[in-house]
């Protein structure tokens, strides 16, 4: 399934089918060229991870486990994120990001005043835009976001969890994590109960540089050493499909998503994108017009 800027079919920022991306007038940019996959695993009935992946917009949204309509919060917060960097496309991303997180919050209110039983539901939300020059993330919560330069992996997020304070304030070992009882206790999501400001990250990517998106039912699972080797011998396709592979192998507690992507530099196209998970599902999405009419 393919989001776009605009469908006559659909109205604004939906689900555009395009089988090859149109090319638009006017020079070359740097776009995000790359692919994802999501897998429930093996042991969650349900999927509550979110992801797209777009030429200038690529996001990974974990509905946090254990709480209420997590599948509605990543799949609100992708959508209302990927809906403004489309339609904002050419502004400066932290300022499109900025904007499209403040949607998602909004939204995510918004669908418990629907349906208060949803009270509590958050997600994290892991997401790179780009103008065609510049570059920004926006990070909240526990997924990851990595840059692959010159055979070297570099991790780029901080978690923003209870174990990740821990250990920045020294009371707890690395060694420790792994077995701490509140190691998936989440302090700054897109959440119905209060709003936390993103990390913006401005990054500076070149064609050639990949990017590495990744929900913790990965990230938990396969280490830095793993994620390195597998980047430095495997196209994005290839590296996406061994990584799922590789998380299922070990058990796929939790749902399991990433997207892998290189920085290219070529024509601009038109914005379509992939939806991955949750967000394929535009029921999940809450007042999917809304978000329409906000992101315009």
């Amino acid at each position: 399934m393919r989001v776009g800027p605009t469908c006559a079919a659909q109205g604004t920022v939906a689900g555009c089918p395009s089988r090859h991306p149109r090319v638009l007038r006017g020079g070359t940019v740097l776009r995000i060229s790359g692919t994802g996959e999501t897998h429930v695993g093996l042991v969650r009935g349900n999927n509550e991870d979110s992801a797209f992946v777009g030429p200038y917009c690529t996001l990974v949204a974990d509905g946090v486990g254990g709480g209420a309509a997590g599948e509605v919060a990543s799949a609100t917060a992708a959508y209302a994120v990927a809906a403004t960097a489309n339609m904002m496309f050419g502004q400066d991303p932290a300022t499109v990001l900025a904007a499209g997180v403040r949607l998602a919050q909004a939204q995510v209110h918004a669908g418990v005043e629907v349906d208060p039983t949803r009270e509590g539901m958050a997600t994290t939300l892991t997401a790179l835009v780009t103008d065609g020059k510049r570059f920004t993330l926006a990070h909240l919560g526990d997924s990851r976001g990595y840059v692959f330069r010159d055979g070297e992996l570099a991790r780029v997020t901080r978690d923003h969890t209870y174990v990740q304070d821990l250990l920045d304030e020294g009371r707890l070992g690395p060694e420790e994590v792994a077995e701490h009882p509140w190691r998936n206790v989440v302090m700054r999501t897109v959440s119905s109960t209060r709003d936390s400001e993103p990390d913006l990250l401005d990054l500076d990517l070149v064609p050639g540089d990949r990017i590495l998106l990744a929900s913790d039912g990965l990230t938990d699972l396969i280490g830095e050493p793993e994620l390195t080797r597998t980047l430095a011998t495997r196209s994005d396709d290839e590296a996406v499909a061994t990584l799922i592979a590789g998380a299922l192998s070990r058990g796929g507690r939790d749902n399991v998503t990433c997207v892998v992507a290189t920085i290219v530099d070529g024509p601009q196209i038109n914005a379509d994108g992939l939806l991955l998970g949750a967000v394929r599902s535009f029921e999940n999405v809450v007042d999917l017009a809304a978000v329409r009419a906000e992101s315009a």
